[in-house]
């Protein structure tokens, strides 16, 4: 299985089963998504929202207004129509330093926690009474069967504590939080034997590509081997479309999102940001070339808000000359009857996190 997931901070622990709601917050939206069980390993997506965040409200994975931040979860969750109050969020990666280590094997849980303290003593840059402190087993270590791999994780606590105040602004508990990307690896993992041609033992390139910025983790057996992110996101469009056509920030957003804009802004303003995005895609993939040893990837995964853009997989994939595909990370879920199949087939890219954090509901006790 993809590896990494992670419970910062005392309290957070949830009892298994019990009813959640994923809550993904970004800079340009709040997302959420509910799942129930529908048989064995089977999911059902009940319900989900997308409510777009306040300008500013945060910026770069901070949470910069609290209120503001806390007003747009409660408008989700209205939404949402549940009666859930507990929520699982994550802190984004530029919030994360993590480091693999490898310790003997066979050590009790507590003998674990003393030797990734001393171990995170010498490479985090503050000290350990400013941070949330987790680990996960990788399993066992490459070089010898008689160690293991750990992967450590910390977090300052003012960015898990942000968050976690801003759903009790919201009227809502956080009981897990984890870390953006292995919350998408959890979504990716289930979604895995619906993807056509892909091999677990394959080398995947997942891109998220958000509002401000575009991150790329590559995936190699089930664990990640590169992460990146980069400047460059759908607010790129949104600027062209303001300066194109003489509309505010806000009113070009709304254009980008619903339509309306004159039949040249396919050729005019699109086309031109979707080959750029490819471009950017296939820069990416090339600094994972250079600075590792790698130097083939054989599929892309593309997900976030952008990945709804009409024929970027089409882009991608010319421009890479790798087989690209849209994340859908409710392939092969039944739909609730509320669910309007269309519609979440355009939102789903963009709900990746949010559904990999609400499949911690179903996580083993």
């Amino acid at each position: 299985m993809f590896k990494g997931n992670f419970h910062f901070g005392p309290g957070l622990f949830p009892a298994s089963g019990l009813p959640l709601v994923g809550l993904d917050v970004s800079s340009s939206a709040v997302k959420m998504v509910e799942l129930s069980l529908a048989g064995k390993d089977k999911y059902r997506i009940e319900r989900y929202v997308i409510e777009p965040m306040p300008k500013e409200a945060v910026a770069e994975g901070n949470i910069v207004n609290l209120e503001a931040t806390g007003e747009a979860i409660k408008r989700a969750w209205k939404k949402l129509g549940t009666r859930v109050k507990t929520v699982a969020m994550a802190v984004p990666a530029s919030a994360v330093i993590t480091k693999k280590i490898v310790v003997p094997a066979g050590q009790r849980e507590e003998e674990l926690e003393v030797m990734v303290e001393s171990e995170a003593n010498q490479y985090i840059p503050f000290s350990l009474d400013e941070v949330n402190l987790d680990f996960q087993v990788l399993g066992p270590a490459s070089a010898s069967p008689e160690e293991v791999e750990l992967l450590i994780a910390a977090s300052r606590k003012e960015k898990v504590e942000d968050r976690v105040a801003a759903a009790q602004a919201a009227g809502l508990k956080a009981t897990i939080m984890d870390v953006e990307p292995y919350a998408a690896l959890n979504a990716l993992e289930r979604v895995m034997p619906y993807l056509p041609g892909v091999d677990y033992d394959q080398t995947l390139a997942l891109v998220d590509i958000g509002a401000q910025h575009m991150s790329l983790n590559v995936l190699r057996a089930g664990q990640s081997v590169y992460m990146r992110d980069q400047p460059f996101g759908g607010h790129q469009l949104t600027e062209q479309i303001q300066a194109r056509y003489g509309l505010s920030p806000e009113e070009a957003e709304v254009a980008k999102r619903s339509g309306g804009l004159p039949e040249s802004y396919e050729s005019e303003v699109l086309a031109p940001f979707r080959d750029t995005l490819a471009l950017e895609v296939a820069r990416a993939l090339q600094f994972f070339f250079t600075s590792t040893q790698y130097n083939e990837v054989h599929h892309v995964l593309l997900a976030g808000g952008c990945a709804a853009i009409p024929g970027l997989d089409e882009s991608v994939a010319a421009r890479t000359q790798v087989d690209t595909m849209i994340a859908n990370p409710f392939a092969g879920m039944e739909l609730a009857s509320r669910i309007r199949p269309v519609q979440l087939s355009a939102d789903a890219p963009a709900l990746l996190v949010a559904c990999g954090l609400a499949l911690r509901r179903f996580d083993p006790a």
